[in-house]
């Protein structure tokens, strides 16, 4: 007989058995989406943990981005795989216990290591990253397939099964994202937010625990003294936060800042945001200027209306409100407006650096870009931009357009001022002299030899307005306070420049422009 032709009826393939009984569909979708989610807030949460240590860049935050999907990867394969060779109501609650307590042992971990690894080099940067989030995302990002796996009973509903809970941990992950960048963040301090997460991790692992023993009728004595002891493990973890050196005095919500007493000046204050020296302010002399960028400034806005006469100013960040203090005091009568995006440094400058608002200081809270757009055409005699995310100036600051709106913003005699960072090969600040200059008739920069020589990093000035620049009268007036520094200006400018990028709102690479290698 031909087997092709048989009569024989073969029976319906049977739907594949899944390992024990699924759990219920609430349960399940929840342990989806809280565990998806908790990955979302420890990526959050960590671009602030270690932005003490290596900034916030873009490098930065690349490499979280980049760490937790890695992390994600390999927690789902591992979990897929040991559901396949266990019974996975038997990993879920001690997956959910041990990523408790190693978001705990995160903490301190980092802060130990962020010593240690301090700086913006890219190896740093990844290892302290991983540190932050690996293990952790990983252990979480193994639940959804053991959770998948459970609820398998039934090969024709795959489809669905795993489209729901995709979606579910999708949904998740986006709900903690705007949960955290938008609501925690702006609430607590990093260090809250993860022990916070920790705790409610090993709570739910401790109780997914004992509900699993008693729907499966075993006794629930053994498990619980192995819970019991992870949980202490998890609380020395915690424990060792407290002792772990804090980098900071406040969290804000962009930055983690603090302000030390300057033991040579009994009234000097540095500000510094995530790690780095940010400002310097004598909290009873306003004219004091410590650090030679400021000095620069002063020196420009000295010269750029005869002395004594009040000026209209727009300062595009605060900081330490070190500039604004010193024109009002230097120019009584100034209308200092300060566009801050950082809420909570308006706060700090008021209670620890001697920042008070009134008729001649007024702090608006917001994005530079977006505030400068809504000045009046020609309402300001000077404009200071000295915004930065860490030692970079923000790219959408950065552009032409950015330079447009401080041209319209500026009045025709009127003088743009311009604090930028930069370090050899020196490419991010002639690209920026070559923005400003697209804009603006007239363009100078103010920066040590060194610095311009391309040997070492430096902040530079740039100074631009759209009327010839007193420039022999800055000169005269940076042999009183900065004798040692250089003025770029006209041919000796263009040649130093020549022919670097223009950075507009489509390209503005600044964080390359900026790599040391």
């Amino acid at each position: 007989m031909n087997p092709a032709s048989s009569d024989v009826t073969v029976p319906p393939a049977r739907p594949a058995p899944a390992s024990g009984r699924a759990l219920p569909t609430g349960l399940a979708a929840f342990l989806v989406f809280f565990s998806s989610g908790a990955v979302l807030v420890l990526e959050t949460a960590a671009l602030r943990l270690v932005g003490p240590y290596v900034g916030v860049t873009l490098q930065v935050t690349s490499s979280v981005i980049g760490i937790a999907l890695a992390a994600i990867a390999y927690g789902a394969w591992a979990g897929g795989w040991l559901a396949d060779r266990r019974d996975p109501r038997t990993l879920l609650a001690p997956a959910l216990v041990l990523a408790g307590i190693a978001t705990a042992v995160t903490l301190p971990a980092v802060r130990y290591a962020g010593e240690v690894l301090r700086g913006g080099a890219a190896t740093a940067i990844l290892l302290l990253v991983a540190l932050a989030v690996f293990v952790p995302a990983m252990l979480l990002s193994a639940v959804t397939p053991m959770v998948v796996k459970l609820q398998l009973a039934d090969l024709r509903r795959t489809g669905q099964v795993v489209g729901r809970l995709s979606s579910i941990g999708t949904l998740g992950a986006v709900t903690a994202t705007l949960v955290t960048g938008f609501v925690l963040v702006a609430a607590l301090p990093s260090t809250l937010i993860l022990l916070g997460l920790a705790v409610s991790l090993g709570v739910t692992g401790l109780a997914l625990g004992v509900w699993l023993r008693r729907a499966a009728g075993a006794p629930v004595t053994g498990p619980a003294r192995v819970s019991a002891s992870l949980a202490v493990l998890g609380l020395v973890g915690a424990g060792l936060t407290t002792v772990a050196p804090n980098p900071c005095d406040i969290e804000t919500a962009y930055h983690c800042a603090r302000v030390e007493a300057d033991p040579g000046r009994e009234t000097g204050r540095t500000l510094l945001l995530n790690s780095a020296e940010h400002s310097y302010v004598d909290l009873v002399d306003p004219t004091y200027l410590e650090y030679a960028y400021t000095k620069w400034i002063g020196a420009v806005a000295d010269v750029a209306a005869p002395a004594g006469r009040r000026f209209d100013a727009l300062h595009l960040g605060g900081g330490g409100f070190t500039v604004p203090r010193y024109l009002t005091a230097t120019r009584p009568g100034t209308d200092n407006v300060v566009f801050e995006i950082d809420g909570g440094l308006v706060e700090l400058g008021e209670e620890k650096l001697g920042v008070r608002q009134g008729p001649d200081l007024r702090a608006v809270v917001g994005d530079a870009r977006m505030l400068v757009a809504d000045e009046p055409a020609d309402s300001r005699d000077l404009v200071v931009g000295d915004a930065f995310g860490h030692l970079v100036v923000p790219w959408h600051l950065a552009t032409r357009e950015m330079a447009a709106e401080i041209r319209r913003v500026t009045r025709p005699g009127g003088v743009y001022v311009q604090n930028v960072i930069d370090y050899p090969p020196m490419r991010f600040i002639r690209s920026e002299v070559a923005t400003v200059a697209a804009e603006f008739r007239h363009v100078a920069l103010i920066a040590p030899p060194a610095a311009l020589a391309g040997t070492v990093g430096s902040n530079f000035l740039i100074v631009a307005s759209d009327a010839p620049l007193p420039l022999e009268a800055v000169r005269a007036r940076l042999d009183q306070v900065d004798p040692s520094v250089t003025v770029l200006s006209d041919e000796a400018l263009t040649d130093h420049v020549g022919d670097a990028l223009v950075l507009t709102d489509d390209y503005a690479p600044v964080d390359q422009l900026l790599a040391t290698a």
